[in-house]
């Protein structure tokens, strides 16, 4: 009557709103209802019973404050899935590689092996904390403020959160190019190891993690079906940015021989380098359309493939990071990945004259698929839960960051750095590369998938480097990966 109102009722699924009737709840899981201040619209309890604070998403919201050591390990632990918790038993390798560094350099297959392992787990936390933090931010993104009155747009938290946690998942990737091209030197030249590295990143998402998607995905369901809006414009983009780092080498290969190489290869680094500030804004551009001009289309779509997850009502109902949390999860990982990252990269030269791995190998295959962990584990998740559109979202987002983003940022900070960084990849990979756009982009044509088309993905990736003789190059065994046949005897360049 003045403006107080009765504490909703808890029932299992959830408060009751002021005035509704239990009969009129569905039983069957949390609900997803909005409940409102009756003056001023504003949601005060979420689906499990918790008050929402202002700004953050009511899925979002854990209930608590600041940070709670065992809640915080425990909930971290469990993570999103049941494969990511199970990378979570890798936690070990992390201190004993930080130590083996300082304790043992001369260990150096050793010191490889254990930062090699321990990226995988802090890969998976920085993934898990991203997804997490998207729970409550986009929200905040989401909305108008008008005199201190919140009007939400509905639905456009969506976008936000794919972008949110595809950027977060990508930090591992940069991470790793930026410590290679800080290690980068005439003696030690890493440049190549950053082109493979860049390719291999696009080709592990888009023949590896798409190809585990569909597999996942067809071994419950005989067809999957997924929106033309994602994956239109994800494949448009993709053919974009293949063309963007296809020209330099066109150019570098189709002139060498009748000009002077020292004078091509400088006009190919300056192509290299209007050609990366043009991806970076082509990059944005995504991203704007994505978050801003047309979310819309982009939430009505998630929106409806988060009615196809029938273990939604579980992921609800599941403890939540608050918001401290998610910051400090995020710190603490970036933190190991990066110590991880550094150790690692010490190390190549070793791999690559001691051990005789190639440079392309290593790019392509063996830094990939570290770096893309985390957001492999959690697009094959939501494949399993029938939500194909989020995670061809998840796949495509990630491919086109690493293609227009991190790709044309290494070569902007080598540019700051004077260091010789540009796209002058080699044929056999720029080859690759355009083959597998051309290959996702006929399966995606239909809007439909099965496990067939996901095995032949897979085989695809194989092809292009499995062998045995890996478990000769890393001693008895102890590293056996999905790698590639043609790249692990592609020969390293002149001088490498």
């Amino acid at each position: 009557m003045f403006g107080r109102r009765r504490k909703a009722a808890v029932t299992e699924d959830g408060p009751l709103e002021h005035g509704q009737d239990d009969s009129t709840i569905n039983h069957n899981g949390p609900q997803e209802k909005h409940f409102y201040h009756s003056h001023n619209k504003h949601q005060i309890f979420n689906h499990n019973g918790h008050k929402v604070a202002r700004g953050i998403r009511p899925e979002g919201e854990s209930g608590r404050k600041w940070i709670h050591p065992l809640h915080f390990l425990r909930i971290c632990f469990r993570s999103s899935c049941k494969v990511s918790m199970a990378v979570n038993v890798l936690w070990p390798f992390v201190l004993p590689a930080i130590v083996l560094h300082f304790a043992r350099p001369d260990q150096k297959l050793w010191i490889f092996i254990l930062n090699y392992i321990a990226m995988v787990p802090t890969a998976n936390l920085i993934g898990f904390a991203g997804q997490e933090l998207a729970r409550k931010l986009p929200k905040v993104f989401g909305m108008f403020s008008w005199n201190g009155d919140i009007f939400p747009y509905p639905n456009a938290h969506h976008c936000t959160g794919i972008v949110l946690e595809t950027f977060l998942g990508g930090i591992v990737e940069i991470v790793l190019f930026m410590v290679l091209l800080h290690k980068s030197s005439e003696g030690h030249d890493l440049v190549p190891v950053i082109r493979a590295a860049i390719l291999g990143s696009i080709l592990a998402n888009l023949l590896l993690c798409l190809g585990f998607c569909f597999f996942a995905g067809g071994l419950r369901r005989d067809e999957q079906e997924f929106d033309e809006a994602i994956s239109e414009v994800g494949s448009g983009l993709l053919l974009v940015a293949g063309f963007g780092l296809l020209i330099p080498s066109t150019f570098f290969n189709s002139l060498r021989g009748f000009a002077d190489e020292a004078v091509l290869k400088t006009n190919v680094l300056h192509i290299s380098r209007i050609t990366s500030i043009i991806l970076f804004i082509a990059f944005f551009l995504w991203v704007w359309f994505q978050m801003r001009t047309h979310h819309g289309m982009y939430d009505a779509v998630l929106e409806s493939d988060e009615k196809k997850d029938h273990d939604r009502h579980k992921d609800l109902a599941k403890d939540k990071l608050t918001f401290t949390e998610c910051l400090v999860a995020v710190a603490i990982a970036i933190a190991c990945v990066s110590l991880h990252a550094v150790f690692l990269v010490e190390q190549i030269e070793y791999i690559v004259t001691e051990r005789h791995v190639s440079d392309a190998f290593l790019g392509l295959i063996l830094v990939p698929l570290v770096e893309k962990a985390a957001e492999n584990l959690t697009a094959v998740d939501e494949a399993w839960d029938n939500q194909m559109n989020f995670a061809l979202a998840h796949v495509l987002g990630a491919t086109i960051q690493t293609a227009l983003l991190n790709s044309s940022l290494v070569v902007i900070v080598g540019w700051g750095l004077h260091k010789g960084m540009d796209l002058n990849f080699e044929t056999f990979n720029i080859v690759v590369l355009i083959l597998a756009i051309v290959v996702v982009g006929n399966f995606l044509r239909d809007n439909k998938s099965n496990y067939l088309e996901g095995a032949l993905c897979i085989m695809v990736y194989i092809i292009i480097g499995k062998s045995p003789n890996i478990i000769k190059a890393f001693g008895g065994g102890l590293l056996i990966f999905f790698a590639a046949i043609a790249s692990w005897y592609y020969p390293n360049p002149a001088g490498h």
